[in-house]
Order: structure tokens, then sequence, then C-alpha cells
């Protein structure tokens, strides 16, 4: 589904990823794992068009999307929640999970909500009508989660979706990412520091400087890996 190949990417003249090969194939989860700066989140903006590679090819589903605006990217199928969940908190939850409708090819009706997004997330469907500011982080992380959805992406980008949020509400959040690719078939790409949730995804990524430096089944995840790259 998505093949990233020989990806080289530079703020000014400084080269922050390395010639990053990166797999996601369809209806898997994929873990990208590494210590703080080292190039996870840049891969995850560059993949979703918001900064422009120097080299390397970008193929999202047969379709090389390098020249792509991350617009178009949306329009293709990719959903991203970005790190701090930028939800919108002067619009209501209703309104917020509106917004997600854009990010279809053909509009469906502005007042459609599916019954599938409160499946995953029941708390939302008691707060339709709260402001989305006034939410708690995990809830507002669920929010920006179940807004991507309402685009019906086939690849749902995630960049640490655990962050700051208390440990009942990161379980919650795994087990609906979980529950999206064993029922839709939705692939996701995770940026993710909780040991318990990369253990959720098939495969692992580790980058380190700038390049990928382990990769492989998530079941053979070792101690060495988890200390390199995981450890605080």
């Amino acid at each position: 589904m998505l093949q990233i190949s020989n990806l080289d990417v530079y703020y000014g003249e400084s080269h922050i990823l390395r010639n990053v090969d990166l797999s996601v194939p369809k209806g898997q989860m994929v873990c990208l794992i590494g210590r703080n700066g080292v190039g996870k989140t840049t891969l995850l903006k560059t993949i979703m068009g918001l900064l422009k590679p120097r080299s390397g090819i970008i193929n999202f589903e047969g379709q090389i999307i390098n020249s792509k605006s991350p617009d178009q990217r949306a329009k293709l199928g990719i959903g991203y929640v970005p790190q701090g969940r930028e939800i919108i908190p002067r619009l209501t939850v209703k309104e917020n999970l509106l917004l997600g409708l854009e990010a279809r090819k053909k509009q469906a009706k502005k007042s459609e909500i599916p019954e599938e997004i409160f499946t995953l997330f029941p708390v939302l469907k008691k707060m339709l009508s709260r402001m989305g500011g006034d939410l708690s982080g995990g809830q507002q992380q669920q929010l920006a989660i179940a807004r991507a959805l309402m685009g019906n992406p086939q690849l749902l980008v995630l960049d640490e979706p655990t962050e700051g949020i208390q440990p009942s509400i990161i379980l919650e959040i795994e087990a609906a990412v979980r529950n999206i690719v064993e029922s839709t078939g939705i692939s996701v790409l995770l940026v993710e520091q909780h040991l318990h949730f990369v253990r959720q995804a098939n495969y692992y990524y580790a980058m380190q400087k700038g390049g990928i430096v382990a990769s492989g089944s998530t079941n053979e995840l070792s101690q060495d890996v988890i200390q390199r790259f995981l450890a605080v």
C-alpha cells in the first residue's frame, strides 16, 4: 500500500532523513519507534506532503505521490492525526467530526456521522454538542482519530497518539486502533513510545539519526531493541 524508497529530507542544509526505506502492507499496522529528535515526525510530515523530499520515492497504492499536495493525498486515502491532535477547540465535537468529510473524494451529507465512529469511540456520542476545547486530552485524541476516519482513509497515520494521556485512556485508544485494522482493513502507520501499544503492531521500524537501523515483526521485538530505541 505505502512504499517509501531511498528518501532523503533536509531542513535547509541539515540532512534530517537519510535513505529511508519503509513499507506499510494493506490491512496491517506498522509502528515507527525511536528516541526524540531522530526524524520520526519529519517522516510522517513528508508522507503527508507537508515537507518535500530532496530525493527518493513515496508510492501509495501504486501511484508516486511526491508531487501531490497534502489535500490531494488526503483525497487519495491518507488520514493524518498529528502530534498534539490539532482539533479545533471552538467547534463542537460534531462540527470537528464533520470537518473530516472534506477529505472524502465524494462529499457525503453534512449531517452524516457513521455509527461505526461511535462504536469505536462511544464517549464521543455523548459529547456531540460539547466544545472540542472542553474535552480531556484523551477525549481530544479519540476525536482527532475519529475525525480522520470520517474521510474514509485507506491508510491512517498517527503521530504519538498516547502522548500525555492517562493510562486507562491509552488502553482504549490501543483497542480502537487495533479494531480499526482488524474490522475495516485500514492500514495504520504509527509513531509510538508506549511499549504495550508498539506490540499491537504487526511490524516495527526503528529510527536513529534520520535512518532506519532495525526492523522486523513485533513478535520478535528484542529487549535490546527496546532498550536502545524506547527506553527514556
